[in-house]
């Protein structure tokens, strides 16, 4: 998304404040005519533009411009009408100046402004708990600015106890049809897949468990869960630490442990659910190492922060370069 940094060299075009857009008294007191100020003139008098006011658009690496509303100090200060032909004026320079585009994001209580950018052609692009994002794309051709939120995230847990062959199972209490399936549920912003897995298997029948590998990724467009969006589920295998199941009585119907063999077999079990498990009884079975993709952590380039990289286990051989041949 566009977001940061702006160009000292760019000049604004400052808005007409209602004080200026009334009538001045000419030079000489009272006996003249009146007269208003021109744009120009207002433009550069002006004492209290949006900039006096906080407002300075930020210029990212894309050649785009971020405005924030929530930047503005007295936002009560500002009218539509001021807006609207500072607005007016910017974009026209922006154009000029060659920006590719602008991301303008307005809390949720300035949502009287919306209105005024859609005039000038802008559009949603999302929309979070306390604010919206609208976009205007600036540069000739077709619009290449990134969609939003294209996939649901949801992670379960298979948790496998090793010593008796049992899985962790339950029945959801809000099913029209009582399957047996792994616990789990969406993913929380920011959080990493095995730690949505562990939780929410702790969530739904109080049993706490390690992450230990991928098993499988499901995709699915134009679902109806994800609000007709596509949706990404992800299987976990997990090792318990705990074992007395407490289940939650509000989303789970039964909760027990079942032998891997029968999930595998029965008739009960989601499609999803009876594939995988057979999947992690042929692990269980001839070793995990033949079906576990597993993580490792990796230094991202952005500075302070790190990516999960999922994917079959290498020979120690092949992890290191030094020792291909």
């Amino acid at each position: 998304m566009f977001g940061a940094g702006w160009s000292a060299r760019s000049r604004w075009l400052l808005p007409l404040s209602r004080r200026l857009l009334q009538p001045l008294q000419p030079p000489g007191g009272a006996g003249g005519g009146r007269c208003l100020p021109s744009r120009e003139d207002a433009t550069e008098a002006s004492s209290s533009s949006l900039a006096d006011l906080g407002l300075q658009p930020r210029q990212d690496k894309y050649g785009g411009l971020s405005l924030q509303l929530s930047q503005l100090r007295s936002p009560e200060s500002l009218d539509e009408a001021t807006f609207r032909l500072w607005l007016q004026d910017s974009v026209k320079q922006w154009k000029a100046e060659g920006h590719i585009a602008v991301w303008l994001h307005v809390p949720i209580l300035q949502s009287r402004f919306i209105a005024v950018a859609a005039e000038q052609g802008f559009a949603f692009h999302h929309a979070e708990s306390n604010s919206a994002a609208l976009t205007l794309w600036l540069a000739g051709g077709h619009n290449r600015l990134p969609v939003y939120a294209t996939h649901q995230l949801g992670v379960a847990g298979a948790v496998l106890d090793i010593h008796t062959g049992k899985v962790l199972v339950i029945q959801e209490r809000n099913k029209t049809t009582n399957a047996w399936k792994f616990p789990g549920g969406l993913s929380e912003p920011g959080e990493d897949i095995g730690n949505t897995a562990v939780r929410e298997v702790f969530e739904e029948t109080g049993i706490k468990s390690e992450f230990k590998a991928l098993l499988s990724i499901r995709q699915q467009h134009r679902h109806p869960g994800a609000f007709g969006k596509s949706d990404l589920y992800i299987i976990c295998r997990l090792e318990p630490s705990s074992f007395s199941i407490n289940f939650c009585q509000q989303e789970c119907l039964r909760c027990e442990w079942m032998d891997l063999t029968e999930l595998a077999k029965t008739k009960e079990a989601t499609p999803i659910t009876s594939n995988v498990a057979k999947l992690l009884l042929y692990g269980y079975r001839e070793g995990f190492d033949k079906i576990d993709i597993t993580m490792r952590e990796f230094p991202a380039v952005y500075t302070g922060l790190f990516y999960k990289l999922y994917h079959r286990q290498l020979p120690e051989n092949y992890r290191n370069t030094i020792n291909l041949q």
